[in-house]
């Protein structure tokens, strides 16, 4: 028999149960891993005195041709040998010889592709790290150029209240700093060891499990081989994080439309993120927040996917376990290219300041102020309320704004206004009167920045310590 495993059969393998079964069409993607796993292994087979030393070197030499080959193209994998694990193995015995079919003594499969996935994603989750702590830092740049910037708030995408466009953009350097936190606590869950659980059970050979753990770097091992083979808690959890990732890149991405549409104009993309039209050469379309809002689908589908999957598995591992990776990679692939793409938009977009000054200067989204400063003259916010209601409406049947009114027209509404009113309803007045921690004051602003600035060094040193 052809097969690796083929003792047991009298047949061959059908060849669409072969083309139907094989997974080496993706987990080809796994290569590294694997032979990194692999070295790992043997190693410690070595050290155990499970295999002789010069058994060891030559399968260690092998592995490292093989790689070397894989790099440069020259392994032509099959789908006869199913997946990536058996193609780099029979690769191995046709470079060596017999020695090489040494090299799966004390493990199996199950065990050394859930360490694959587990080498993959824990290199994959730093790098995401590190591409949201750039896409923080491009909006950090524009918070700090846009201080003095006043936008209109929303609430139901209706003006609400004036905000500093600082203080907008800092709103997703929170959101973002929670997507890096979430990554970096999956890292602990990541970094754990399956390698030397075997099909289910163990193995019958003394081998050293945290020798492998330390050659690898992972902080410790799984408790329980059936555990260590059939958990995919890992991949969920990433999936999980890289859907909320998505979701708030898609809620910057549909601003990010609205914001540089004619109708709003507030930003301007620059021309290397947008793309035109065929047919009408004035446009100048933003397809990059527009894709990745549509991409954010694909990443949800991958999560619901694997969840499905996993829902009513029996322990331990299950040939439907073979569907963990396609949805891994694709949303590995979807956020990298997002993530790559919109920390250089954010820091080369240009700010309308002057739009969105003209934006706060004809709404009402100052009248709040005006309740606030009747409730200071002791009238109750409820009826200070109606009497801003009132006011509004006459201004809107009037085709005016607040700042037009004459004092006598504000006295008509009630008798406690007086000159001061002006000054309340500038905006640079609006927006420092939200002076509290976490508001839109400039100064509370300047020091999320600082605050913010700080956070971000620790991440980089987290980064650093796992590179």
């Amino acid at each position: 028999m052809s097969k690796l495993w083929g003792g047991r059969f009298t047949k061959q393998t059908n060849h669409l149960v072969e083309e139907y079964t094989a997974s080496i069409n993706f987990d080809k993607a796994l290569a590294e891993e694997d032979i990194q796993g692999s070295l790992a292994h043997v190693t410690m087979l070595g050290k155990c005195g499970i295999l002789p030393a010069e058994d060891v070197e030559t399968i260690k030499e092998g592995l490292i041709t093989v790689l070397h080959k894989i790099r440069a193209g020259e392994v032509e994998f099959s789908v006869s040998d199913e997946d990536i694990h058996m193609n780099i193995e029979k690769n191995l015995i046709e470079t060596i010889g017999p020695v090489g079919g040494k090299l799966h003594t004390g493990r199996s499969r199950n065990d050394q592709v859930a360490t694959d996935m587990h080498l993959y994603l824990r290199e994959r989750v730093v790098g995401f790290v590190g591409m949201l702590h750039a896409l923080q830092e491009a909006l950090i740049g524009q918070a700090k150029d846009n201080l003095d910037t006043i936008v209109p708030g929303y609430t139901h995408l209706q003006r609400a209240q004036p905000i500093l466009f600082a203080h907008h953009l800092m709103a997703y350097v929170s959101m973002f700093q929670r997507d890096a936190e979430r990554l970096m606590d999956s890292y602990k869950r990541i970094n754990v060891l399956p390698l030397g659980a075997g099909a289910l059970a163990g193995t019958t050979f003394p081998i050293d499990r945290h020798f492998v753990a330390e050659q690898l770097g992972f902080d410790g091992v799984y408790e329980n081989s059936l555990d260590a083979v059939s958990d995919r808690d890992f991949i969920v959890e990433f999936l999980a994080a890289a859907s909320l990732i998505m979701t708030h890149l898609s809620r910057l991405s549909e601003e990010l439309v609205l914001w540089s549409s004619t109708e709003f104009g507030f930003v301007e993309l620059d021309d290397a993120f947008c793309t035109g039209s065929s047919i009408m050469p004035q446009k100048k379309n933003p397809d990059v927040p527009e894709l990745v809002r549509g991409k954010t689908g694909r990443v949800y589908g991958n999560l619901i996917g694997l969840l499905t999957v996993l829902k009513s598995l029996p322990l331990a591992y299950n040939k439907d376990m073979q569907e963990d990776k396609e949805g891994m990679f694709d949303t590995v692939a979807t956020l990298e290219g997002a993530l790559q793409l919109f920390a250089p938009m954010i820091a080369t977009m240009k700010v309308n300041k002057d739009r969105m000054r003209q934006a706060v200067n004809q709404d009402f989204s100052n009248a709040t102020d005006i309740a606030d400063f009747l409730v200071g003259e002791g009238l109750p916010f409820r009826q200070a309320h109606e009497v801003i209601g009132k006011t509004v409406l006459y201004c809107i049947q009037n085709g005016k704004y607040l700042l037009d009114l004459t004092i006598d027209e504000f006295k008509q509404f009630s008798p406690l206004f007086d000159d001061r009113i002006y000054a309340v309803l500038q905006p640079e007045a609006v927006v420092n009167a939200r002076n509290v921690y976490g508001g839109t004051a400039s100064g509370q602003v300047a020091e999320a920045i600082a605050r913010s600035e700080k956070v971000l060094g620790a991440t980089e040193q987290w980064i650093e310590n796992r590179g």
